[in-house]
């Protein structure tokens, strides 16, 4: 362990001097092909910076133009380079955005300080973040159609909330901290700070602190014709999400789906599986007016359950056989004869008594919800057809884009810091990551060299919420 541990710090000492190596050697080879400065500009030559690399830190001079007729100049090695003013390389930059988009800032500062000789402070690492996130829309819109797509387009919506900071919170969280009367006892502060603000307010039954904010995400991909004709999948499948209104999740669907060639007027098939979510529907209506809009079978099936436990006990006999041939009929594509089974029960259960109020509104929802979307219900049909009649690809994706990052214990967000993060993480989940660095990296170094200065990729102010598809 012993020779492991010192070999570590002996071979980072030697890439530090091989990095080291190159920036002076680029520098000199700077100044040997521009002998003339450009008019207005002299050179200052060998002034400091402090890098930190994936070796760890280091010292190297380059040089430096200043104006002669203003104030300011820049460094052409760093422009040259793809260097930003904040002090770390791309490469730094790159893995600790990306565990961030996995585990907690605090963790990604630790798993960093293990792997490296070093790691930026949680603040850095979230500047990091929001400074790659004023990327994200530019990239998804750019980003190239994927290669050898199927047949027919599947597109799954669906939102989920995650916890956001109350006004209240950020007060409190941003107020003036007060002076610790006792140096290194950190309870003492603690007895000020709740001294100061006083006690918190007990909760009534059923209040939530979540203060949840709803992210769209949508899911996307193709299934490809086979030769004895059934549906293979999934081919080419894409996430996006974001806290963004349900439009502009709509929205972006629309534009990917034109990207991949599934546009209004191409004949192809595109199906969209929801759950039934008014606002989505209106939305698809806008901008998917041929698409098969439908109804995942799971979320219908829970209003089963829920009609039924109006009828039986939880947990009886009589309920399953009652679900169960509710549910033969829904996939048999009868869906008609469902809502007719619940009307006759609303007509034989007692208008008054204990319960029935609550039981009789349960199963009017119930009928409402399946009366006003069962021409999206034909489960029948879709499943002769070999198409999708549930969203089980989006369910896994809330679970495993928003709710394994963004609905942990003890966390808040806010909306706009968020939407940096989640969309890092859509693009990482995507096998995306390294593309989109380099697409960050090359704009950034052209923009720098055209118009020649040098230029930060930190940013301590989150970028506004989308508007695409909004305005």
């Amino acid at each position: 362990m012993d020779f492991e541990q010192q070999l570590i710090s002996k071979i980072f000492g030697l890439g530090k001097l091989f990095v080291l190596l190159f920036l002076c050697m680029r520098d000199e080879d700077w100044n040997n092909t521009h002998p003339v400065i450009q008019a207005g500009y002299k050179p200052q030559y060998y002034r400091t910076r402090i890098l930190s690399t994936v070796f760890g830190k280091l010292c190297y001079w380059r040089t430096y133009l200043y104006s002669t007729t203003s104030i300011g100049g820049y460094y052409p090695l760093d422009i040259e380079l793809g260097l930003p003013l904040d002090g770390f390389s791309m490469l730094v930059r790159s893995y600790a955005v990306r565990i961030a988009t996995k585990v907690s800032y605090a963790q990604t500062v630790l798993i960093l300080s293990m792997f490296l000789q070093c790691s930026p402070s949680q603040k850095t690492i979230e500047e990091m973040v929001l400074g790659l996130g004023r990327h994200t829309a530019e990239w998804f819109e750019s980003a190239p159609k994927p290669d050898g797509d199927g047949d027919v387009l599947i597109i799954q919506i669906d939102s989920k909330a995650s916890p956001t900071a109350t006004d209240e919170e950020l007060a409190k969280r941003r107020g003036k901290r007060v002076d610790n009367p006792h140096s290194g006892s950190a309870r003492h502060r603690g007895r000020t700070k709740r001294k100061r603000l006083g006690s918190k307010k007990r909760r009534k039954k059923g209040d939530k602190s979540k203060n949840g904010k709803m992210a769209t995400i949508v899911v996307m991909y193709t299934l490809k014709r086979s030769e004895d004709g059934s549906l293979e999948g999934p081919v080419n499948k894409k996430v996006y999400a974001s806290y963004a209104p349900k439009r502009h999740a709509v929205a972006i669907a629309r534009r990917e789906a034109d990207k991949r060639g599934f546009t209004e007027q191409s004949g192809k098939l595109v199906q969209i599986i929801t759950d039934g979510d008014n606002d989505l529907d209106r939305y698809i209506g806008d901008f998917f007016s041929k698409a098969l809009h439908t109804i995942d079978v799971f979320h219908v099936t829970e209003y089963l359950w829920d009609a039924g436990m109006c009828l039986y006990k939880e947990g009886s006999d009589e309920l399953v056989e009652w679900v169960d041939a509710q549910k033969e009929v829904l996939y048999d594509g009868r869906v008609s004869e469902i809502i007719e089974e619940i009307e006759r029960l609303l007509g034989v259960l007692p208008n008054s008594g204990p319960g029935m109020k609550n039981r009789r509104e349960r199963l009017e929802k119930a009928k409402n919800y399946l009366d006003k979307r069962r021409d999206k219900m034909d489960y029948k049909s879709l499943r002769d057809q070999d198409l999708e009649i549930s969203s089980g690809a989006v369910e896994g994706a809330v679970n495993y884009v928003i709710a394994k990052r963004f609905d942990n214990g003890g966390m808040r967000w806010i909306k706009e810091r968020a939407e940096a993060l989640l969309q890092l993480r859509c693009i990482e989940v995507n096998d995306d990551w390294n593309d989109f660095i380099s697409f960050v990296h090359d704009k950034t170094s052209k923009q720098a060299q055209q118009k020649g200065v040098n230029f930060f990729l930190k940013s301590s102010v989150p970028a506004p919420l989308p508007t695409y598809g909004i305005n």
